[in-house]
């Protein structure tokens, strides 16, 4: 298993350390193009890749394909065959949970379909990560607590990454939910929403929340909300029915909260601080902190 592991990551490394070589080739492809639709000569550093970018046809001056896509990069790779089977995910807590932040771990094992939610008891990370791969596990929630008040929630990916590190605010739990406080979960594969993901980072995070979620049916009752106001992620849990061919009636189950990214690793959890850090939030070091990222 271990042997197996290793040949994995080296090969994973391996990938990524050919997408530098990718992205100077698109480049110079892309430079081609423009060069070659502006009626301009093609300078002598690009001369002799000519024929090796893109054949006789551009040889001849014929334009490139108007279709071709952005470089493949390991981050579509992490992704790529998440459609094809059911997400499994397994939820736990940090050392010595409060009550609070043990009801909350329960409610957010009925958000997630297919999750498994264990006691942390005296597990390490390693731990965790080794019974994640040795049950074939997608991806691995940990939700963490402050003085008895859930705050922050880290999203980790098998078997390479990447890991997603949210800041959690105005926690409400699902019997602080007045109207359904009594009421049971259902348990469908829910309708997934995603409002205002416009830029490259919102996008990334989208597929990070969106693949832990199964492909829904269409006679689905039920839809999760993710709305991003201000990089504040907004998470609503609700139920609806069809009342007429016009109106629909909609029906709050919880829990809610409001989530932040505040760091994204290109590892795996019990990889820590060895991983590389694809994005952070540094809000009091750049003055661009003012201006939304997501």
């Amino acid at each position: 298993m271990l042997r197996r592991q290793s040949r994995e990551r080296r090969e994973y490394l391996y990938r990524k350390s050919l997408e530098a070589q990718e992205a100077q080739l698109y480049s110079r492809k892309q430079r081609i193009r423009q060069l070659l639709a502006e009626g301009k000569a093609i300078p002598k550093e690009l001369r002799g890749d000519v024929a090796s970018l893109q054949g006789e046809k551009l040889a001849r001056g014929v334009d490139m394909d108007a279709a071709q896509s952005d470089p493949l990069t390991s981050f579509d790779s992490e992704y790529a065959t998440a459609g094809s089977r059911d997400p499994r995910i397994l939820l736990t807590t940090s050392r010595n949970p409060s009550s609070r932040l043990t009801a909350f771990a329960k409610e957010m094992r009925l958000v997630f379909p297919n999750s498994t939610r264990i006691n942390r008891g005296g597990y390490k990370v390693n731990d965790l990560a080794a019974a994640a791969r040795a049950n074939d596990i997608s991806d691995l929630v940990v939700v963490h607590e402050h003085r008895g008040v859930p705050d922050a929630m880290v999203v980790s990916h098998f078997p390479h990454g990447p890991t997603v590190l949210f800041t959690l605010h105005n926690v409400v739990l699902r019997h602080e939910v007045a109207a359904h406080a009594t009421s049971t979960v259902s348990e469908q594969y829910p309708h997934l929403i995603f409002d205002g993901f416009e830029s490259k980072l919102g996008a990334r995070v989208r597929d990070v929340l969106k693949y832990l979620f199964p492909v829904p049916k269409e006679e689905s009752k039920r839809v999760m909300t993710f709305k991003n106001e201000r990089d504040f992620l907004s998470f609503r849990h609700h139920v609806f029915l069809k009342t007429s061919h016009r109106e629909v009636s909609l029906a709050e189950v919880g829990p809610r909260f409001e989530m932040r990214p505040y760091e994204i690793r290109q590892g795996t959890l019990e990889m820590g601080d060895s991983a590389d850090v694809e994005w952070i939030l540094r809000p009091y070091m750049r003055t661009s902190g003012k201006r939304n990222v997501l």
